[in-house]
């Protein structure tokens, strides 16, 4: 995938971990998570972000802020492994992803294809048909398609997020978000509002993350965590399922 592609795919996840850095530098607490403040809960909530050895996260909105519609829904791990995908949107298409130790399953869609290989993107999608292309971290092309992949990337941009000032926070009323009960810790950067929904109970795993514009309704962008320490799905498409990637620009064109 071109360089640019690659790092659309990689701003729409890693954005993600931007918001979960609102809090600023972390600390670990003993109290009960409805007992602390707001800074508290947030701070809490990021050490156990960063804790997770794997999660599963979805996302549909305007994550970047720049008024482009993307969503991504992966399951990733700390040694790398992932499963899911990540769309920027109907007209630039999006990418099913498989990553298992060093290989690597991509799966685009004809948008994706038209809009990443503009003078061979045609072609190579009728070879590749309904499969994956197939190939290894070695293949450049795929190692950095799959930089979305590593929990580790995603926990460093979460370290790089805390770089940043603290933002002043708000405790609000305990709720629930799909059935789980949060407290919602709320901010404001930039002219948005920031609601962070932690867990109640157990770990304080941050639930959903939303971001509204100033005075807006409903959230542009909402962001949800669940599967906490669970496996990445090991399953693979099969040889059957898969093109493998060497070669195949010589055969399109």
């Amino acid at each position: 995938m071109s360089g640019s592609r690659t790092a659309a795919v990689c701003a729409t996840v890693c954005s993600a971990a931007a918001l979960a850095a609102l809090a600023g530098a972390a600390t670990a607490h003993a109290d009960d998570t409805g007992s602390l403040t707001a800074q508290q809960i947030a701070q809490r909530s990021r050490t156990a972000l960063l804790g997770a050895t794997s999660l599963h996260m979805t996302s549909r909105g305007d994550l970047g802020g720049s008024g482009a519609q993307t969503s991504f829904d992966l399951t990733l791990d700390k040694a790398g492994n992932c499963r899911g995908s990540v769309s920027l949107g109907p007209q630039e298409g999006s990418v099913q992803i498989v990553k298992r130790g060093v290989d690597v399953w991509l799966k685009p869609d004809a948008a994706f294809w038209k809009n990443d290989v503009p003078g061979n993107g045609p072609a190579l999608a009728k070879l590749v048909g309904d499969r994956y292309l197939k190939g290894t971290t070695a293949d450049p092309v795929l190692r950095n398609s799959t930089d979305v992949c590593d929990l580790d990337t995603f926990g460093k941009s979460i370290t790089g997020g805390a770089q940043q000032p603290s933002t002043v926070l708000t405790k609000g009323k305990p709720a629930k978000v799909d059935g789980v009960a949060v407290i919602p810790v709320t901010g404001t950067q930039q002219g948005r509002t920031l609601t962070i929904d932690v867990a109640a109970t157990g770990t304080p795993y941050p639930v959903r993350i939303t971001v509204a514009k100033a005075g807006a309704k409903t959230p542009e962008t909402t962001v949800r965590f669940d599967n906490f320490d669970k496996p990445v799905p090991a399953a693979t498409p099969s040889a059957a399922q898969s093109v493998d990637i060497s070669g195949l620009n010589s055969r399109a064109s």
